[in-house]
């Protein structure tokens, strides 16, 4: 969680410090607002572009997780399965 933060926090800096070098900027009111419209886009995108792959990340992780304990679950059931069996052939001989 800390690498997270670390990241927005160094992202939220770069989009600010870009926006008030833009607004600081000798230019026509105009070209500034497109200025801010593209960098605010651009921004827009990379942020979309991260939040997709972290959602893509834990969406697999999950997945895995989840076979995983199928898995598991599979394999109590076999090992109860012989206790089982092996609890009827013990009954059966005494």
């Amino acid at each position: 969680m800390k690498t997270s933060s670390t990241i927005l926090g160094i992202l939220g800096a770069a989009a600010a410090g870009a926006f008030i070098g833009v607004l600081f900027a000798p230019d026509k009111g105009s070209n500034t607002r497109k200025k801010i419209k593209d960098k605010s886009k651009d921004y827009g995108d990379n942020i979309k572009t991260k939040f997709d792959g972290i959602v893509s990340t834990i969406s697999s992780n999950g997945k895995d997780i989840i076979e995983e304990g199928k898995s598991k679950l599979n394999q109590v059931k076999d090992d109860f399965n012989a206790i089982k069996d092996e609890a009827k052939t013990v009954k059966t001989n005494y």
